[in-house]
């Protein structure tokens, strides 16, 4: 995540802001959009809520190099002005959040970039080549695609892969598929469970506890992989 606003009361308040959302990580700044190119340079970053009105390379400008960008980042635009909102969507920006920012506003900005995030995480998904697991019941092999699997539960030396139409019970340990499908958009999210990205559908916080939803089956998060979760969700990085 990252912030732009050469005001710098302006962007302290919508880093404290960002930061108290639960779906994200550490968030960077920049006082200008040279300096969000810079971080841009040295940061992956999926997300950008960017200020419009700023001397020298203003938002909307930044905007449209950014979508020159092979790997583009989701683009907020929060500023005081609502004239620059037909600009602002000619850009093909997320959302554009209008100064007083209300935290119930940003949420749904959040939202919004989130999905499409996620989305680009079920595209990259897709683009990695499937892989066939062979799963054997009453004598008979079966195959099952790694594409079909929700969710992997290690019991002992076996897995169980979850699908939308069953379970399957296998001889792998989870350190190895987590390292092996990685690319394909899994992440660990306890010692005991692996899940597909693509396939969560919420996120839950409660009193400190995280889960997490997939077809109607509600998995915990531990706070060792919590991090992790996030930052496979709205991929941020570690402040400089």
């Amino acid at each position: 995540m990252l912030v732009v606003d050469d005001e710098a009361p302006a962007r302290s308040e919508l880093r404290y802001l960002l930061e108290r959302d639960e779906r994200i990580g550490v968030v960077h700044t920049a006082a200008s959009g040279t300096d969000a190119l810079r971080v841009l340079d040295a940061e992956a970053v999926d997300v950008i809520f960017t200020d419009i009105s700023m001397p020298g390379l203003d938002g909307m400008e930044l905007a449209r190099i950014l979508s020159r960008f092979a790997q583009r980042p989701a683009v907020v635009f929060v500023t005081a002005y609502d004239h620059h909102a037909v600009d602002a969507f000619a850009v093909d920006a997320v959302d554009y959040v209008m100064k007083p920012v209300r935290p119930e506003r940003l949420a749904e900005a959040v939202r919004r970039a989130a999905a499409i995030v996620a989305g680009q995480r079920a595209t990259e998904a897709e683009s990695v080549p499937d892989e066939t697991i062979p799963v054997e019941l009453g004598g008979v092999t079966r195959f099952v695609n790694r594409a079909d699997i929700r969710y992997v539960i290690a019991h002992g030396d076996y897995v169980r892969l979850h699908t939308r139409n069953g379970s399957h019970l296998v001889r792998a340990s989870l350190a190895s598929l987590a390292q092996r499908w990685a690319a394909a958009g899994f992440v660990r999210i306890h010692r005991s469970t692996l899940v597909a990205i693509p396939h969560v559908s919420e996120m839950r916080m409660d009193h400190g506890k995280c889960t997490v939803v997939i077809d109607g089956v509600e998995l915990t998060v531990s706070r060792r992989h919590l991090r992790d979760l996030r930052a496979s969700l709205l991929r941020p990085r570690e402040a400089p």
